[in-house]
């Protein structure tokens, strides 16, 4: 059994999703080129324009397929971190210290074991 498409839809969506990149791309390059060209202008017009600029951009981007894409895996990314347990003030300090206990005695150990080796080479070589 085979499926079919419908090629005038998928071709003409895919299309206007190519269209869109290319404005999203257009957008981007106008506005370092025109942030450039510019540069003589007032810096807080420029930062006004530049972000403008960068809005109708992600605005494009939301847009295509791809984007519509990213914006779920955005508000499912925000909903998991909301159920997240996170530690508590006490377990992250906790934590903290004991790895620093442990990086401290880690140390010591190694800074040791550098000095016998050292002691021990230094004795051998004469």
């Amino acid at each position: 059994m085979a499926t079919t498409k419908n090629p005038d839809s998928a071709d003409s969506f895919d299309l206007l999703d190519r269209v869109k990149w290319l404005g999203v791309f257009a957008v981007l390059i106008a506005g370092v080129v025109g942030n450039w060209y510019f540069s003589e202008t007032s810096l807080l017009l420029r930062a006004v324009v530049l972000v403008g600029m960068a809005v109708l951009a992600a605005y494009l981007l939301y847009l295509t397929r791809r984007g519509k894409e990213l914006w779920v895996l955005i508000n499912e990314s925000r909903a998991e971190i909301s159920r997240v347990v996170w530690p508590t003030r006490e377990v992250t300090l906790q934590t903290t210290l004991i790895v620093i206990a442990l990086i401290l005695i880690v140390s010591l150990i190694l800074w040791g074991l550098d000095s016998a080796l050292s002691w021990g080479v230094s004795k051998a070589i004469g």
